[in-house]
């Protein structure tokens, strides 16, 4: 079995991430952390639990960070609805969050199994980097991270120059970058256009007759309403499912580099900005592993299989 750690800010789409590791034949969820991003910490902690039960696990959920370094909070209700999922209202979870710090817990558990666990980031890098200044060895001990952020050359999704995840704490983010950590950014755009689950997809997800078929499209129907008129994309994107299918099959990214890529965090207008020197004018070594493009209908065959 293959262990992971999940590190996610749950919403709607985090949370079928979430259930697409859970629901993986040859891969252990160690821990979840949640992290103040799309909603406040404590909605995050109640959706991550629900979609634990929901797979019927007993996975524990820490909570962790609930501001970014530096930056006021800055959720994102209008994408993912008023509880983050939707407006599906799901019953409260039985079980609470664990007690331990989450930043505590990671730390704990790279530390137990040096070279054995697989970070996957659905959200604000802000865990991350705290871990990482508790404990720079984690760098080391951590084999790969995944992590959903940035916008590599490309348009942002909250600005014009920015990604969600990283905006929110650009200070977390670019301290991860610069730590030595193993990370393959896995950009919004590749969850883009075609790789948006469309009607077709959506009505073939519903066919499977699945709790898991059906939590995966109606925790999203806020997100495809706003990606439609907001973004003006097709259908449904799902950013952080993208990231955990190239995790649970690296396969499914089928063009990467490594680059030098910084994070803005000084100016107002790109804050958050992912500057990937794709080129290598800068001639400084490179730190992150850039997902460039994805095999779509592997993608979406990956999400199927945990949703039938």
């Amino acid at each position: 079995m293959r262990r992971f750690w999940i590190d996610t800010d749950t919403a709607s789409d985090d949370a079928v991430a979430i259930l697409m590791a859970l629901r993986w034949p040859d891969v252990h969820v160690e821990g979840i952390s949640v992290v103040v991003g799309n909603v406040p910490l404590e909605m995050c902690s109640v959706n991550a639990r629900y979609t634990v039960e929901l797979c019927g696990k007993e996975t524990p959920v820490y909570e962790g960070m609930a501001r970014p370094y530096l930056r006021e909070p800055h959720y994102a209700f209008f994408f993912h609805g008023p509880d983050g999922m939707g407006g599906m209202n799901y019953p409260q979870p039985k079980r609470p969050p664990a007690k331990q710090h989450a930043v505590e817990a990671l730390i704990e558990v790279v530390r137990a199994h040096p070279g054995e666990i697989t970070l996957v980031t659905l959200g604000p890098l802000t865990n991350i980097a705290a871990a990482l200044q508790l404990a720079p060895d984690l760098a080391e001990k951590i084999p790969q991270c995944y992590t959903m952020g940035g916008a590599a050359c490309t348009v942002g999704n909250i600005t014009p120059a920015a990604e969600y995840n990283i905006w929110v704490d650009p200070e977390a983010a670019r301290m991860v970058f610069h730590s030595g950590l193993p990370v393959t950014m896995v950009g919004w755009e590749l969850c883009r256009g075609k790789a948006n689950l469309d009607k077709e997809d959506i009505e073939y997800v519903r066919s499977f007759g699945t709790v898991y078929a059906d939590f995966a499209i109606d925790c999203n129907r806020q997100a495809i309403i706003t990606n439609q008129e907001w973004l003006h994309d097709p259908f449904l994107p799902l950013p952080d499912p993208v990231t955990m299918a190239i995790a649970l099959d690296p396969a499914v990214c089928t063009r990467k580099s490594k680059h030098y890529v910084d994070v803005e965090t000084a100016s107002e207008l790109t804050r958050g900005m992912t500057v990937v020197d794709q080129l290598g004018v800068l001639n400084k070594p490179p730190n992150i592993e850039v997902c460039w493009e994805i095999d779509i209908p592997l993608w979406k065959e990956t999400l199927y299989k945990t949703l039938r």
